[in-house]
């Protein structure tokens, strides 16, 4: 072999070397600001907006009332409320609670209730009943698990970042859980909208026609697109990048939403 051709075969392994060098780099630069992005925000929006009600004994008055169901109760109440039914499974609208003191946090406690005007219940005995008593877990309703109450969803954070965002969310409990306190509150939840963009179609994009910015495209990032289509998948570099990021979901729809 001459020596131009070895001279060649030098720079090719040269300039292959540095591409391989800069992915590594790259990579290890995005792991590292996810990591210490979540190490410094694991916590952040998870403290409970009533702070002063932390106290494992909870030494306040907390009231389980019908006001707190909803800001405005309307007149026509009994319609969502059955007749006959047990009392201690009527929805929260249809009764009424009396205060209740030194409950232990997360204990069972109970509560002295009766049914509103117009509601007609039963005890176990099939037996007419209004007042009765209610037992419950001793926890405020911001501090349900999740499946029990229903927030308000924002289309407008994004999702795909890291680490992962939150928003101020209205959230109310769903109408069969009792709880004490205000039945819709303020709570920090995950961004976690969708706009229909599917991770499987986007990485088999990114793996079959990622050098003609096909996963790009199909991700509603144009510009993107266009510049991997004319750079070739920069040259197959950009490609391989590209296929490690949407496959590890780091990359992902224009609209800041999740995969589906």
């Amino acid at each position: 072999m001459t020596a131009n051709g070895l001279k060649w075969v030098f720079e090719r392994g040269r300039n292959i070397m540095s591409s391989y060098m800069i992915l590594v780099l790259l990579l290890l630069d995005i792991y590292s600001n996810c990591v210490i992005g979540y190490l410094s925000s694991a916590h952040v929006g998870q403290d409970p907006p009533f702070t002063a009600q932390q106290n494992p004994v909870m030494s306040s008055p907390a009231a389980l009332t019908s006001s707190s169901a909803s800001p405005v109760l309307t007149e026509n109440y009994t319609s969502r409320c059955p007749s006959g039914g047990l009392c201690i499974k009527l929805p929260s609208d249809c009764i009424t609670c009396s205060l209740h003191h030194n409950c232990t946090f997360g204990r069972p406690a109970n509560f002295s209730c009766r049914s509103r005007a117009g509601v007609h219940c039963v005890n176990e005995r099939n037996e007419p009943q209004q007042n009765f008593s209610l037992t419950l877990p001793c926890l405020f309703c911001w501090q349900l698990d999740s499946s029990q109450y229903r927030c308000s969803n924002s289309t407008s954070c994004q999702t795909v970042s890291c680490p992962r965002t939150r928003y101020n969310s209205t959230c109310a409990v769903l109408e069969h859980v009792h709880c004490l306190g205000k039945r819709v509150f303020q709570k920090r939840v995950f961004c976690n909208w969708t706009g229909g963009y599917k991770w499987s179609t986007a990485l088999a994009l990114s793996i079959t026609l990622g050098g003609f910015g096909a996963d790009r495209f199909y991700l509603g990032q144009w510009r993107e697109g266009l510049g991997k289509l004319f750079s070739f998948g920069g040259l197959g570099i950009w490609t391989l990048i590209d296929v490690l990021l949407i496959g590890v979901g780091y990359v992902g729809p224009a609209d800041g939403s999740l995969y589906i």
